[in-house]
C-alpha cells in the first residue's frame, strides 16, 4: 500500500467515524465517543500486554465497584475486563508459542502458589456452591495470572518496578485528595471516615490497608540516596501525604498491621537474630497462656468505644466488650471455625462463606451490625476465610505463601550487592508484612484494590530474586 492510499484510507476512516458518532450523538447516544480508545485498547492486547498492565495499575485506585446484591454481580470499572481480557490473551500467547521461563516455575513461591490454585479448583467441585466457588477462582486467576506471572516478566526490567509502584501511587494521591477534601466538610469526624472514600474504595479498611502497603516504599525511595533530590523531595511529599491519609482514615487495624511491621523493620535493620526473635515471640506467647485470665478480666474492663479522639480511638483496639466492630470480627471468626469443624479438609467451596456462615453464629455473640444476609463482608480474615471455605489444606497453602514471599524478600535484602536492590527489596518486604498482618483482621484480596499490589509487589520479589540480584550485574538503573 503506497503512502497515498494509506492517507486516503486515514481520511476514510475518520469522516466514518465521524458520521456515526454525530448520528449517536443526536440521538443522546454518547458511548461512541471513547471508541478509539477501545481499538487503542484491543491492538495493545496483541501488540504490547505490558502496557496494558501498567494502564491496569494506574486505573485500579480510580476503579469504581459496581455491586448488586439480589443478582449476586459485582463488578469492578474498568479494571476487572481490562484483567479477564489480560487472563483470557496470556493464556492464549502461552499456549501458541508453547514456552514460558522455567526459573519463573520452579521458584518456591511460583510451586506453592500454582498449588494454592488448584487445591482451590479441587474445592471448587466439592463445593456446597459450585458456580459461586467457579466465578471465584476465576476472578483469582484474573489477578494472579497478569500481577504474578505476566508481572515477573515486567519486571525483568528492573526500571518497570519503580515504574510499577508509582503508576499506582500517583492516582492514588487523587482517592487521598478526594477522600481528605469530602472529610474535611464533616470535620474530619470518625464516623465519616468510615466511608467518605467511597465510591473509590467500600470502606476505610480497605482504602488503609493499600496504604500501608505503599508507605515503606515510599519512605524507602525518600532516602534512598542515589535518587536525584527531585525525585527524593517528591517521594518525601508522598510519604507525608500518605501517612496523613492512613492516620485520618481511623482503621484500627491499618495501624496495628503497619506499626508491627515496623517492629520488624527495627529488627532487620539491627540485624538482631532470628533465634532471639522466636525466643521472644514464645515467651510472649507462653505468657499470654499463663496469665490469659488476668488478660481477659482486664479487657473486659476496657468500654471505650470508637471515638474522633486518636488516643481513645487507640483504646478501642482492645475493647472486645461493647466495640460492635471488634466483637463483630471476633463473631465471624468463631463462625468459620465451627464451619471448619464441620467440613475440615475440602471446606464448604471457595468464595461460599458469607452465603454460608449465618447459621454458625450464636445469638450470645451477635452484634448490633450481624446479619444473616449475607451482604456485609466475608470472614474478615485472610486466613480463617480460607479455612472455613478450602478447609485446613486451603489455610496452609495462604500461610506458606506469605512465609515464602517473606522469606524470599529477606533473602534478597541479605544478599543483595547493591544498594538500590536492598531498599527496594526491604521497602517491598515491609509493605506487605503490613498487608499480612492486616490479614489477620481483615481480608480484601477477592477485590482489585488491593489484589494488585499485593500480587504485584509479591512478583517483584520473585523478580529481584531471579533477575536482579546477581553479583555478576554491575549495573543497575536508577532513573
Amino acid at each position: 500500500m503506497t503512502e497515498r492510499s494509506k492517507l486516503i484510507w486515514v481520511y476514510l476512516l475518520s469522516a466514518l467515524f465521524i458520521a456515526i458518532n454525530t448520528i449517536l450523538v443526536v440521538n443522546h447516544f454518547y458511548w461512541g465517543a471513547i471508541l478509539p480508545v477501545i481499538l487503542l485498547i484491543l491492538i495493545l492486547y496483541f501488540v504490547s500486554l505490558d502496557k496494558i498492565i501498567l494502564l491496569i495499575t494506574f486505573l485500579t485506585p480510580l476503579a469504581i465497584n459496581i455491586r448488586d446484591i439480589d443478582l449476586g454481580f459485582a463488578i469492578s470499572l474498568p479494571t476487572e475486563p481490562l484483567l479477564f481480557g489480560v487472563l483470557v490473551f496470556f493464556i492464549i500467547k502461552i499456549l501458541y508459542e508453547g514456552k514460558y521461563d522455567i526459573k519463573i516455575l520452579k521458584h518456591p513461591l511460583t510451586i506453592i502458589v500454582i498449588l494454592n490454585l488448584i487445591w482451590i479448583l479441587f474445592t471448587c467441585i466439592t463445593s456446597e456452591i459450585p458456580l459461586v466457588s467457579f466465578k471465584f477462582l476465576i476472578a483469582r486467576l484474573w489477578f494472579i495470572i497478569p500481577f504474578y506471572f505476566f508481572a515477573i516478566l515486567l519486571f525483568k526490567k528492573y526500571n518497570n518496578i519503580k515504574l510499577f509502584i508509582w503508576l499506582y501511587a500517583i492516582p492514588f494521591l487523587i482517592v487521598i485528595f478526594y477522600t481528605l477534601y469530602h472529610h474535611s466538610l464533616r470535620g474530619f469526624d470518625e464516623e465519616s471516615g468510615h466511608w467518605v472514600m467511597t465510591p473509590f474504595y467500600n470502606d476505610h479498611t480497605a482504602y488503609g490497608a493499600v496504604l500501608t502497603l505503599f508507605i515503606p516504599c515510599l519512605l524507602g525511595f525518600t532516602f534512598n540516596k542515589q535518587y536525584s533530590i527531585s525525585t527524593r523531595f517528591i517521594s518525601f511529599i508522598f510519604f507525608i501525604i500518605f501517612t496523613i491519609a492512613l492516620i485520618l482514615s481511623y482503621s484500627r487495624a491499618a495501624w496495628i498491621s503497619l506499626t508491627i511491621a515496623t517492629v520488624v523493620f527495627i529488627i532487620v535493620i539491627l540485624k538482631i537474630k532470628f533465634r532471639w526473635v522466636l525466643l521472644s515471640v514464645a515467651l510472649i506467647i507462653s505468657l499470654f497462656f499463663v496469665l490469659q485470665q488476668q488478660i481477659f478480666d482486664k479487657l473486659e474492663q476496657n468500654k471505650q468505644g470508637s471515638s474522633a479522639n486518636f488516643v481513645e480511638h487507640v483504646q478501642s483496639i482492645s475493647n472486645i466488650t461493647s466495640d460492635a466492630s471488634n466483637l463483630e470480627r471476633i463473631n465471624r471468626w468463631q463462625s468459620a471455625i465451627r464451619m471448619f469443624n464441620e467440613r475440615p479438609f475440602w471446606g464448604w467451596g471457595p468464595g461460599t462463606y458469607q452465603f454460608l456462615y449465618a447459621p454458625y453464629q450464636r445469638s450470645k455473640e451477635k452484634t448490633i451490625i450481624s446479619t444473616n444476609a449475607g451482604d456485609l463482608g466475608n470472614a474478615h480474615s485472610e486466613y480463617l476465610g480460607p479455612l472455613a471455605e478450602s478447609g485446613i489444606m486451603g489455610m496452609l497453602s495462604v500461610i506458606l505463601i506469605v512465609v515464602f514471599a517473606i522469606y524470599t524478600g529477606l533473602k534478597v535484602y541479605r544478599k543483595a550487592v547493591h544498594r538500590e536492590i536492598k531498599i527496594i527489596s526491604l521497602s517491598i518486604v515491609i509493605g506487605l508484612i503490613s498487608y499480612f498482618v492486616h490479614g489477620f483482621l481483615n481480608n480484601f484480596l477477592d477485590s482489585d484494590k488491593p489484589s494488585v499490589p499485593v500480587w504485584g509487589f509479591i512478583a517483584i520479589i520473585v523478580a529481584l530474586d531471579l533477575y536482579h540480584n546477581n553479583k555478576n550485574e554491575t549495573k543497575i538503573k536508577i532513573n
